[in-house]
């Protein structure tokens, strides 16, 4: 009996708790004695966090080329090693590069193209816009 009793009187608690705290509502909803908070000029928003952007693997023995456009014809800026991170801004169609056609645009403000058939995705990349 005595157990029962303490579940009762922890659990009465936590409603009250929750209850003081706003957080535990009526079946119907919130009530017109617990208006919903409107920020004033004391509460201001915080500004968005930036979103991190897509990154890729580079997965190319003896690393990738960047390439100025999504083709190999394209002039090389930059070589990759393996195992580099690299941020991404979006895909597209590009040349086929042994069975991939999409091709990655670099992100952090680098520029330049990666064959997709050289990287692993570590997060969903967009389509270009």
């Amino acid at each position: 009996m005595y157990v029962s009793g303490m579940r009762r009187m922890v659990s009465a608690c936590a409603i009250a708790a929750l209850a003081g705290s706003g957080i535990l509502l009526t079946a119907g909803g919130a009530s017109a004695a617990d208006p919903t908070p409107v920020p004033g000029p004391a509460q201001q928003t915080a500004p968005a966090a930036p979103t991190a952007e897509p990154r890729s693997k580079v997965v190319a023995k003896g690393g990738l080329w960047v390439h100025q456009e999504a083709t190999t014809a394209s002039q090389r800026l930059n070589l990759l090693p393996q195992g580099t991170v690299a941020a991404l801004r979006c895909k597209k169609t590009g040349q086929n590069v042994d069975g991939n056609k999409l091709w990655y645009k670099l992100g952090a403000g680098k520029p330049g193209w990666v064959s997709a058939r050289y990287v692993q995705n570590l997060s969903p990349v967009p389509y270009c816009k």
